[in-house]
């Protein structure tokens, strides 16, 4: 992999981070955390329990996304700065450039990734 292509990458990545973070204040109102904003909310809702459970729930499961993929980015730009960025972390092959340009945080080649998803693994 070039120099120009990790520069790329590196870029790709910051500005993922970025707009990742921005989305993550946004949707948490700012400087308090999900799970604040939820429990405000919940404060709003305390009539309707069923309702209340269920936007905890979704509440949860879009914070636990968020930061997985705000790992899978942090691990990208740590393995640029390591020098073994484009390299699959399971077989050591290096991961092809389409794929890269697709998700640049991707930490594993095409067979290994399939591998994981066969095995059901739900994080890397």
């Amino acid at each position: 992999m070039t120099q120009i292509s990790i520069a790329h990458h590196q870029e790709q990545l910051q500005a993922k981070r970025a707009t990742l973070l921005a989305q993550i204040a946004e949707l948490r109102g700012g400087t308090i955390s999900r799970v604040e904003a939820a429990a405000q909310h919940l404060e709003e809702l305390q009539d309707r329990d069923a309702q209340a459970t269920t936007e905890r729930e979704t509440e949860f499961a879009l914070e636990e996304h968020e930061l997985h993929e705000l790992a899978l980015i942090d691990a990208a730009l740590a393995r640029i700065q390591a020098g073994t960025y484009g390299e699959c972390t399971d077989c050591g092959v290096d991961i092809l450039e389409a794929r890269l340009n697709v998700a640049p945080e991707a930490p594993r080649c095409i067979n290994c990734q399939e591998k994981v998803e066969k095995a059901g693994r739900k994080y890397p």
